[in-house]
């Protein structure tokens, strides 16, 4: 079963206060180059997985999702999708609670009455939670529409890989004509085991969370092998402009977001 650190108070607490949990979508800064990869929802059947507080199933009814299925293990995300959808008064979106890395509960969620039913699924910062993603994906193809699609992002590999996962900074080597006394300091983020796919427990927001690192190959190949066509990759990192008018100090360092697109064939 997968590590349900959402109910811990500690945790709920903490991530409540973050930005993207205090202003959705507007506090989520890789949301616009992932809502690119969304065709027109109107008259969409829509299936988000780890939904969290909702946040993207109220914005695809409002786009014209006929239907919306919000999926997530964590009640009090659940609790609290309900309680905005009701503040917003917006209707048509059903919650269910169920462990996405739960091999049978994967396949109670997507039954094969459900085959070819489906024009979108997505799901954000979920997937690197899941020990078993490429049956998941397997069900999210069977599922879909031909020319229906899957939209998700996930923590970036070069995010998830590092045993001590923190910008450091290290003295960089004195040049010829550098002034006497003058040291230059260079930002960098540490990279190893990075081809070591598996599970990792870092400290955020509590301690012991437990992630699930794979390489960007591992994560294009699942997609592949499930029998999508890769359609959308992007390793987010913040334009000019972004720049300009928000506080991302450390993200061109390194990428911290992964987003993808599968569509199944028609």
């Amino acid at each position: 079963m997968s590590q349900n650190i959402y109910d811990t108070p500690e945790f709920f607490t903490n991530y409540s206060q973050l930005t993207r949990s205090v202003q959705g979508l507007d506090g989520a800064v890789e949301w616009p180059r992932l809502q690119s990869f969304l065709p027109n929802l109107t008259g969409a059947r829509v299936v988000d997985l780890g939904c969290g507080m909702g946040w993207y199933c109220r914005w695809m009814r409002e786009r014209g999702a006929t239907s919306v299925r919000g999926i997530d293990l964590s009640q009090n995300m659940l609790n609290r999708a309900r309680e905005m959808d009701i503040t917003r008064d917006i209707d048509g979106i059903t919650y269910e609670r169920t462990d996405l890395d739960d091999i049978e509960a994967q396949r109670n969620l997507f039954p094969e009455s459900e085959n070819a039913t489906i024009d979108v699924v997505f799901s954000s910062l979920a997937v690197h939670y899941l020990a078993n993603l490429p049956q998941l994906v397997a069900h999210v193809h069977r599922v879909l529409k031909p020319g229906g699609v899957f939209v998700f992002s996930a923590e970036h590999p070069v995010f998830t890989a590092p045993s001590t996962p923190e910008i450091v900074e290290i003295p960089v080597p004195k040049q010829s004509g550098d002034k006497p006394g003058e040291e230059s300091i260079r930002r960098v983020w540490p990279l190893d085991d990075y081809h070591a796919e598996g599970l990792r427990v870092t400290n955020w927001l509590a301690d012991g969370v437990r992630k699930y690192h794979r390489t960007v190959t591992s994560y294009v190949n699942i997609l592949l092998d499930s029998g999508f066509e890769l359609t959308g990759f992007n390793e987010w990192y913040p334009t000019k402009d972004e720049l300009q008018v928000a506080d991302h100090p450390n993200a061109m360092i390194r990428p911290v977001f992964l987003l993808m697109r599968g569509t199944k064939r028609v």
